[in-house]
């Protein structure tokens, strides 16, 4: 077994673990802090979050091993936080707990919502608030607690300044919209919602477009390439036509698409989650730079969860024109449900894993060879997240192959 080290409530640790335990199964057996409850297991419920390194993190679906060198806080690390000091008092006299079962994770959560969005109103708390379930209480008593305290603040601010950096509900980049709860989302009124969706900052001098990207506080980026073996006029043209790009995107169905507009559905299904997307895209090409954004947004109707999404990809020639690289940058967020999802390190390697897939599907086409496996009508990611519980594995064993996401062979 590996040997990790990390800190936990401020108190080192060093402990050999399975890389197939969990975080919150090494902090309720390993380290015996039972305050971080396990529900569905599944990263859904959200009554296992805990900070890792500042942030929120579903501990059920986050690998112990995966943690090494870094911090971790549970509800226990916070006796001598005055700002959870209020939030519980405020849970209290609200009657924001029931049973409290989720009451540790949706501490934490609300802690987060607290340093981030010192302005929140009640439509913004409750986005925030759409990973985490409750069973008992409604959710009336626990976003007029965090109303409560954000109120306090106000008036008695905290002597010293939160660590997670704050982000004015005014000025962020995400618009709640306040709408009824289970509103019918379809690819009819999806474009509107895509074209309204707040466009990337533009990055200042001296600094990466990711880095840039970062300033979009609910969104997650993910970064990776690949490379085809086909000059780089070609590989540009062919992904200019929105219908051969979605062909190779597995899930996938075009349902209109007027060349630099869409509008159509994916469906993927992630370990017991499914959901199918239907909504609307516009693609945005600069052809001097061989760059190219699709902007994107949709709703599954299923779980009612909702998302936006750019998609953005860089072409550069490669080996004296004979091959093209693709950089691919996709950046998310999710509302409702799916939300939980966004952050995970599995998730992250999923998703490289399906640019991988994806760049080789492009070669195939534009080789007139089949793809490597059809492209099923409803995605099942199952066989991609145990190829990259594998990798992860082999690599914590330092069996590890090289990453094969960044170049198509």
């Amino acid at each position: 077994m590996p040997a990790i080290e990390l800190n936990i409530n401020d108190r080192p640790v060093r402990a050999d673990v399975e890389p197939r335990v969990h975080l919150g199964d090494f902090l309720r057996e390993a380290q015996h802090l039972t305050g971080t409850h396990l529900g569905c297991e599944h990263g859904v419920c959200g009554a296992c979050t805990v900070l890792l390194d500042g942030e929120p993190v579903r501990s059920c679906i986050t690998f112990a091993a995966a943690c090494d060198k870094r911090h971790v806080r549970t509800i226990e690390g916070f006796d001598d936080d005055e700002l959870m000091r209020r939030l519980r008092r405020s849970f209290s006299l609200h009657h924001a707990l029931q049973c409290g079962y989720c009451t540790p994770g949706m501490l934490i959560t609300a802690l987060d919502i607290v340093r981030r969005f010192p302005d929140a109103d009640e439509a913004r708390i409750r986005l925030e608030l759409s990973g985490n379930l409750c069973r008992c209480t409604g959710y009336v008593g626990i976003v007029n607690a965090i109303e409560a305290v954000l109120q306090d603040l106000k008036a008695h601010p905290l002597a010293l300044t939160p660590t997670a950096p704050a982000v004015s509900a005014a000025a962020s980049e995400i618009t709640v919209r306040r709408t009824e709860p289970f509103e019918t989302f379809t690819a009819a009124n999806a474009s509107s919602f895509a074209q309204n969706a707040a466009p990337p900052p533009v990055a200042a001098e001296g600094q990466s477009e990711n880095q840039a990207a970062t300033r979009r506080k609910g969104w997650t980026a993910v970064e990776d390439s690949f490379v085809v073996p086909f000059g780089l006029d070609q590989v540009w043209a062919f992904m200019g036509d929105l219908s051969l790009v979605a062909a190779c995107l597995p899930g996938a169905e075009l349902t209109e698409n007027d060349g630099e507009a869409v509008k159509g559905k994916i469906a993927v299904k992630f370990g017991p989650m499914s959901a199918s997307f239907a909504g609307a895209a516009r693609l945005e090409r600069d052809e001097g730079a061989h760059r190219a954004v699709m902007r994107g947004a949709g709703q599954d109707n299923i779980s009612r969860s909702r998302a936006n999404g750019d998609v953005t990809y860089a072409l550069t020639g490669e080996d004296g024109g004979r091959q093209t690289r693709v950089a691919v940058t996709l950046e998310y967020m999710l509302q409702g449900p799916l939300a939980q999802f966004s952050r995970s390190g599995l998730v992250r390697d999923f998703i490289r894993r399906m640019i991988a897939d994806f760049g080789a599907r492009i070669a195939a086409r534009l080789a007139g060879t089949e793809a490597p496996g059809p492209a099923p009508v409803r995605f099942n990611a199952g066989g991609l997240v145990w190829r990259v519980i594998r990798d992860r594995v082999r690599r914590l064993f330092g069996k590890g192959e090289q990453p094969k996401s960044k170049e198509w062979q």
